[in-house]
């Protein structure tokens, strides 16, 4: 498998800051890794420094691609008659709440999803919910007003929020039941191959439980813990666009080179 990471937008040679790290490491790991422009891909070209040799398989490890953008660079990598792990169809079944949310209802905050334009307040009417979690089909407000509608008729408040400083709503609109949640409770497992990984090599239930259901060879998975203590699904993510987060690189890379259960 060969690794595929950005390069810096100033130095083709050398590895993207954010990724400098990870790229370092599957190096003395032993993995052949090579770097492309991600601002030139963006503008329709595509070329890996060293070149990608015919029949390889690809893991991508870079910044979050819309799904459209990913099945670009899909083909790309296609063209050169090599293979990437994940498909346009996985990539986005993970990386779109809509596309997995009803293959883990039991495990995740109730979510009524709509359109940008719908009526938001008749949307969740009747729910009576104590509140509000508002986001697109990727992402919540991370400003500090943050993603909680303490009304149905905030959650339009935080909508326009989302489109301002982001750009745009991508996808649509997931408006999920607020849950009382312990702080710093959050944890980051991986799923690759059918196989899941916690950073101390410890995987709870809830997470080996979708490592069955969810249809992509590697994605992560977000659990936190209720104010009950009962763990509860946050997000789920393509492998190759999310960051380690507490995981030390070694692991991350021990766990690359794992064989299939």
């Amino acid at each position: 498998m060969q690794l595929l990471f950005p390069c810096d937008p100033f130095n083709k040679r050398i590895a993207d800051e954010a990724y400098g790290e990870e790229y370092d490491a599957a190096r003395a790991a032993g993995f052949a890794c090579s770097l492309f422009s991600f601002e030139d891909f963006e503008a329709g070209r595509f070329k890996a420094q060293p070149a990608l040799s015919a029949g390889l398989d690809v893991l991508y490890r870079g910044w979050m691609l819309r799904p459209d953008g990913y099945a670009r660079l899909h083909q790309a990598i296609a063209q050169l008659d090599c293979a990437m792990l994940t498909s346009p169809a996985q990539y986005r079944h993970c990386h779109y709440l809509p596309e997995w949310y009803a293959l883990c209802e039991e495990f995740t905050p109730e979510t009524v999803i709509v359109a940008r334009d719908a009526d938001f307040a008749a949307a969740v009417e009747g729910k009576h919910w104590p509140a509000y979690f508002v986001k697109d089909y990727v992402k919540s407000l991370t400003t500090q007003r943050g993603s909680v509608a303490a009304t149905p008729h905030e959650i339009a408040e935080v909508v326009g929020l989302i489109e301002r400083y982001r750009g745009a709503v991508e996808g649509g609109v997931c408006i999920r039941k607020f849950e009382q949640l312990q702080a710093d409770s959050e944890e980051r497992y991986f799923v690759l191959r059918g196989q899941a990984f916690g950073r101390d090599g410890k995987v709870p239930a809830l997470v080996d439980a979708l490592a069955s259901r969810i249809d992509s060879p590697f994605f992560s998975v977000d659990v936190v813990a209720s104010s009950a203590g009962m763990l509860r699904l946050i997000e789920l993510g393509d492998g190759q666009v999310s960051d380690r987060k507490q995981w030390p690189v070694e692991r991350f890379m021990a766990m690359l080179e794992s064989k299939p259960a």
